[in-house]
């Protein structure tokens, strides 16, 4: 079973060369190479470093790994090597100039597609975990293929955290909003009934290790909001002396803010009666509906606490995501199996920004929860952790030297991440200050006893 997925060479070709035109999209067609080669925050890497990673990364895997193919440019593997360089070091590194990555990664995909052309992708997808073994697992329904295209989007979404933190002109362009239906949801909160759902996936060719294995989890009654948190709810918070109201904070949250003199989300600024935000070199004034952004964990966490709610569990965000009560089944997105298009979703960076409170309707579960996918990632409550049976693969420095040391989960993707690298079990982390990511929440609560 593969959710429905194409797993063609035909279609791995095409995600390849679209995961590459957004990278030079956002690289090398946007900006000069002063500015690809400065360090816009230390908190980023200078983007020719992406740039180049992306490639190198594609060569291991692709060429090394998979084909078996004799090694590039092994001399330039330290220099990409997330681990051992911390960002705010990257920039006294060697790196190749813009051309030279330029010329290397395009070295790199004329290889991969070679090999493409000899590689069987006819085996099926385990039942269980991969065998972390060798190749052999690594070709299973194209999974490295798929492992590689993430990778690639993934770096892209962060690069364009990395051009929202950057000071200049604007140069990345936007299609103007769709015309779509814009119907909100009836309903402030939907009711998530009590019991077993199927959490994680077996058997989806493009789920990465930390998504495996499917385990059943039953859990309580809950109420979920059905909407993220928007802009004018979360000044509200503001509003109501939020920031400076110690009891909404955890203790490590109110000594980050008194650290950090945190008044709004990330990018705010105060503009008469009202606020302003800046968004890729604009400045704009706030838009009350789209859902909050640019807001970390800790901001979140005391949201809820003042609004008398809580940040769900991870659990309980994927079982509200992708579980019909109908069925009992847990589908691959809130919509059912079928890959999501604009009508279900704000992805793959169509616009720089979240969309409108109910304007996907369509996307929206079983349960009638909108926006689970797109527009905003959404902290939840969860330390990231491994999933009872949990293996590794294909490597260990992709999910597991990251469990339990402090990572929150977030869920559902922006509308930064494209298609191809979200579903309802994708599973994101980062650390609890982090706010120049695209992330946003929506709150639960305990339901009533019956």
């Amino acid at each position: 079973m593969n959710n429905g997925q194409d797993i063609s060479k035909e279609r791995i070709a095409a995600e390849l060369d679209h995961s590459r035109r957004r990278s030079l999209g956002l690289t090398l067609d946007a900006l000069d190479d002063e500015e690809l080669l400065a360090q816009h925050s230390p908190l980023m890497s200078p983007l020719v470093w992406d740039l180049a990673h992306i490639g190198n990364y594609e060569e291991q895997w692709l060429l090394r790994a998979a084909a078996g193919r004799e090694a590039l440019r092994p001399d330039i593997d330290h220099l990409y090597d997330a681990f051992e360089n911390p960002r705010a070091e990257r920039p006294g590194l060697p790196l190749l100039r813009p051309q030279e990555a330029r010329d290397y990664n395009e070295r790199v995909r004329r290889e991969v597609l070679d090999a493409l052309d000899g590689v069987d992708l006819t085996v099926p997808a385990p039942r269980r975990p991969h065998d972390p073994a060798g190749p052999p697992g690594l070709l299973d329904a194209g999974f490295v293929y798929h492992m590689v295209i993430q990778h690639e989007h993934q770096h892209d979404e962060t690069m364009l955290a990395t051009h929202q933190l950057r000071r200049g002109a604007p140069v990345l362009l936007e299609e103007a909003p769709a015309v779509a239906p814009l119907r909100p949801p009836a309903e402030a909160e939907a009711l998530v009934p009590a019991g077993p759902f199927t959490m994680g996936t077996d058997d989806d060719p493009w789920a990465y290790d930390n998504e495996k294995p499917a385990v059943t989890v039953d859990l309580p009654a809950y109420l979920i909001d059905t909407a993220p948190v928007t802009n004018a709810a979360y000044r509200e918070f503001m509003e109501d002396g939020g920031y400076q109201t110690r009891r909404w904070w955890s203790r490590d949250g109110w000594e980050w803010k008194e650290k950090r003199g945190a008044l709004a989300p990330a990018f705010w600024e105060r503009e008469g009666g009202g606020w302003s935000r800046r968004r890729f070199g604009r400045r704009e004034l706030v838009p009350p509906d789209e859902p909050v952004q640019h807001v970390n964990f800790h901001e979140a966490q005391a949201y809820a606490k003042w609004a008398g709610k809580r940040l769900p569990t991870e659990a309980e965000w994927e079982k509200a995501a992708r579980f019909d009560p109908a069925t009992g089944r847990s589908h691959r997105h809130p919509w059912g199996d079928a890959e999501p298009t604009a009508r279900h979703a704000n992805l793959g960076q169509r616009r720089l920004g979240p969309a409108t409170v109910g304007r996907h309707p369509d996307g929206a579960s079983p349960l009638g929860v909108h926006q689970l996918i797109g527009d905003v990632w959404e902290w939840t409550s969860t330390t990231f952790h491994g999933y009872p049976g949990f293996r590794a693969f294909p490597y260990r420095e992709y999910s597991e030297v990251f469990f339990d040391s402090g990572y929150k989960v977030l869920r559902g993707g922006s509308w930064a991440t494209h298609p191809t690298a979200v579903r309802s079990t994708f599973r994101n982390w980062d650390l609890p200050i982090r706010r120049q990511i695209f992330s946003g929440f929506r709150c639960a609560r305990d339901a009533e006893p019956a």
